[in-house]
């Protein structure tokens, strides 16, 4: 996919399709390069664009309200996660967060409960071309590792393709997983957890991101799913829950520091500059903790 500009206007297509406006049709070439200037026969030009994070926000399908760069943008900077990292990711929503952490390098498992979401999430996944980097699953998350033995809590991949990740839930209600293993065990598959199981402990990550009404709960465990020296991001709408996530934190031992979004535009003109008058500059509240 890419993205068709001029000036306020946007448009996401697939090369080779047709693009019909009131500024006339475009027919896009089959290998548009970003940057390229190209013109419907009416002469009007659009420039070729690459699809990069922000523009995710804008063009992701919504299953509801996203986080926003200027939330992400602290997560990323608080947090320090990379390629090769590791992240447990609770409350997928939309997936643009999880989208930003995979083209990031790092490894995501995120949790979705609503069936809807988590299949929207899925193809917002495959527009940010990482959907072999991100696995989104339906499934709550702490019912999901609770009942995972130990080792085997890792991000599955299917077998009849090692290269790419399973989308489905790590066992249904018959016991089988989804490969098809009858005892659900990951025989047979390599997996990011397999190390951990040779060696006996439980499957752990670099980071723990929360976006749900049951972030506490999470953070109670989070002893178990962090590696030492790893981070736990929790976003928060509201004061309360965000005080509740802070006390949580506090009492498993971790190191806590909370923080309220706050972002202002500025307008600046032919008279001067001063911050915009217009729209709302927060957003939430976030706990960044850490398993020292």
């Amino acid at each position: 996919m890419i993205l068709l500009v001029r000036e306020d206007r946007e448009y996401l297509r697939e090369p080779g399709e047709t693009l019909e406006t009131d500024l006339g049709v475009l027919e896009i070439p089959e290998d548009p390069a970003p940057g390229e200037t190209l013109e419907t026969h009416l002469g009007t030009e659009f420039t070729v664009r690459e699809l990069r994070g922000p523009d995710f926000v804008r063009h992701f399908e919504r299953s509801g309200a996203p986080m926003l760069p200027r939330d992400i943008g602290l997560v990323i900077g608080h947090t320090g996660v990379g390629a090769g990292d590791r992240v447990l990711d609770a409350g997928t929503g939309t997936g643009v967060l999880a989208a930003y952490l995979g083209r990031l390098g790092a490894e995501v498992l995120t949790y979705e409960q609503d069936s809807e979401a988590a299949a929207i999430a899925r193809e917002n996944m495959a527009l940010a071309e990482v959907e072999d980097t991100v696995d989104v699953r339906e499934n709550n998350v702490l019912e999901a590792t609770e009942e995972q033995p130990a080792g085997t809590g890792g991000v599955e991949t299917d077998a009849s393709d090692p290269n790419r990740r399973s989308g489905g839930p790590i066992a249904d209600d018959s016991g089988t997983d989804n490969n098809g293993s009858e005892d659900g065990s990951a025989e047979g598959r390599e997996t990011p957890g397999d190390d951990a199981a040779e060696s006996g402990g439980n499957e752990t990550f670099d980071l723990l991101t929360l976006d749900t009404a049951d972030a506490p709960a999470a953070i109670e465990r989070a002893p178990e799913l962090l590696v030492p020296g790893g981070f736990c991001a929790v976003y928060s709408p509201f004061v309360e829950s965000t005080r509740e996530v802070v006390e949580t934190a506090r009492a498993a031992g971790l190191a806590v520091d909370t923080y309220e979004t706050i972002q202002r535009e500025l307008d600046i003109d032919e008279r001067g500059t001063r911050p915009t008058t217009a729209g709302v500059g927060h957003t939430g509240f976030l706990a960044i903790c850490r398993f020292e």
